[in-house]
């Protein structure tokens, strides 16, 4: 398995082991996905300056409102932090090469 097939897969099964904590496993709650941010996401977490961050994370993603996250509805919190992420490297190295 390639890098990038390894990191597709983990955040598959990380999903998936925080989703099936209520018998679920299809969905987030906002129990889980609290969980699932202050475990998996702590460096993210201490940056944010919003005491109801998981509330707007799930306000902002949940497409149905339906008060879950699908997969698919959980995906933009990953581009979206793996975007913020991209930009501080590349703003890192080019410090580094200088």
């Amino acid at each position: 398995m390639t890098d990038l097939e390894k990191c597709m897969e983990s955040l598959i099964v990380i999903f998936h082991r925080y989703a099936d904590e209520d018998g679920d496993g299809k969905t987030l709650t906002k129990k889980e996905l609290k969980k699932l941010v202050e475990n998996e996401l702590p460096v993210f977490l201490k940056t944010q300056k919003n005491p109801k961050l998981v509330d707007s994370i799930l306000k902002d993603l949940d497409q149905n409102k339906d008060d879950k996250l699908s997969f698919e509805e959980f995906l933009p919190l990953v581009v979206g932090i793996s975007m913020a992420c991209e930009k501080c490297y590349m703003l890192h190295d080019k410090k580094a090469k200088k």
